[in-house]
């Protein structure tokens, strides 16, 4: 029995059933490349859906757990750690917000949200200005909070109710948010680009109507920057490549550098209605992972990764806009920097297993998008070979007009 089959037969038999995953275990990474137990070597565009964003084995993230993990791993938040409040200032001075709280998840991040959402419009507008704006087709976590915002049935179903008093609108769709904003709204909440939604913008025209509406009634406007914020549009937070600025920001993935951490960053009208013991966490904020997100910060400022997501990110878009344009199995290439997508006409798992087969990590979201949210390490010759194997993987090309 290969190692492979040792991992997976184990996995079968003690794991509860909740992963579709793909035929390979991987060992070590390095850079933007991962290695199984067998040696070969992989280029890696998912980057653990967009958590290493620093690629594998940074070496000086590998030296900043090193050194905490000598020190102190974990501390009770009944106490200080010398690195959380660091963290915190570091986040309020890129993002212009004012207060932080730190979560084990994006979907921890999220709850809190949420909550201090709904504490705020009671507080401004008693307890029925409590309602919920999301969008069609949006995710948010997995958690019964944010799972009742993601507007797509087949993340909810079989496990309602739901969070009450929860209103959907199409993405872009201005006159719906209209509609539906009243005086008892207390949150917009939207991801500026969908993730798992295919990778779809939001407007600058409707997120400039979000933020209208929402000061016009006293609600938070909350952005969810879980995946595509902390740098993969190519500045350290998405909503700064809108110019909108929201009173709540959710993020996550690679802030730690593959440790467990996330935050909600708040403006202090919001963040100054929550009181000792309303929320909290065990695990959130710990020293270890405050310390290696400082680090992560600084390493993207002092290798000019953004600089980087830009310059790649563009010449990625323009590939994956000329694959749509002569294969017909592509339709379109969508997103910016190192969140992006290509639709096809046609199921993009199989696409993802073949290229698997070939050395290469692609991921697919809504059946037919292949999404890729690679390292902020790529270079142009990685997505030369990527590009590469998609044009033998996607066949026929368009007939010329």
């Amino acid at each position: 029995m290969s190692r492979l089959e040792q991992i997976a037969d184990l996995e079968r038999r003690f794991l509860l059933p909740t992963y579709n995953r793909y035929p390979v275990a991987f060992e070590r990474g390095k850079g933007v490349f991962l290695y199984d137990f067998e040696g070969k070597r992989y280029l890696d565009f998912v980057a653990g859906l967009g958590v290493n964003a620093l690629g594998h084995a940074h070496p000086r993230i590998v030296k900043a757990i090193r050194e905490q993990a000598a020190r102190v791993i974990h501390l009770s938040n009944l106490y200080y750690n010398q690195y959380q409040g660091q963290l915190a200032e570091r986040l309020c001075q890129l993002s212009g917000l004012d207060r932080v709280f730190f979560s084990n998840s994006g979907t921890e991040a999220m709850e809190g949200a949420i909550k201090l959402a709904r504490l705020a419009g009671h507080k401004s507008g008693g307890a029925a200005k409590s309602q919920l704006v999301a969008l069609e087709g949006s995710y948010h976590g997995r958690t019964f909070g944010a799972m009742s915002l993601t507007g797509q049935d087949k993340y909810r179903k079989g496990f309602e109710p739901m969070l009450e008093n929860v209103t959907f609108v199409p993405q872009n769709n201005v006159e719906a948010l209209h509609a539906v904003i009243k005086a008892n709204t207390c949150a917009i909440v939207l991801e500026p680009i969908f993730g798992e939604g295919g990778i779809l913008e939001c407007s600058e025209n409707f997120l400039r109507a979000c933020r209208t509406l929402a000061d016009q009634h006293q609600a938070a406007l909350i952005f969810d920057e879980i995946q595509c914020g902390l740098g993969r549009t190519g500045k350290i937070f998405a909503f700064q490549s809108f110019g909108i600025t929201p009173d709540i920001v959710a993020i996550a993935k690679p802030i730690a550098g593959g440790v467990p951490l996330g935050a909600f960053l708040s403006k202090e009208h919001f963040g100054s209605v929550i009181a000792p013991g309303q929320h909290g966490t065990t695990f959130g904020g710990g020293p270890l992972a405050c310390r290696v997100a400082l680090e992560y910060l600084k390493i993207v400022e002092e290798e000019q990764l953004l600089a980087n997501v830009e310059k790649v990110g563009l010449y990625l878009h323009q590939q994956l806009q000329d694959l749509a344009h002569k294969y017909a199995a592509a339709r379109e290439a969508r997103g910016r920097g190192f969140i992006q997508g290509l639709v096809l006409d046609i199921p993009a798992r199989p696409l993802v297993e073949q290229a698997l087969a070939l050395g290469v990590l692609f991921n697919v979201t809504q059946d037919t998008v292949l999404r890729f949210l690679p390292p902020f390490l790529l270079q142009e010759s990685h997505v030369d070979k990527g590009i590469r194997i998609l044009k033998r993987l996607l066949g026929k090309k368009k007939k010329a007009l």
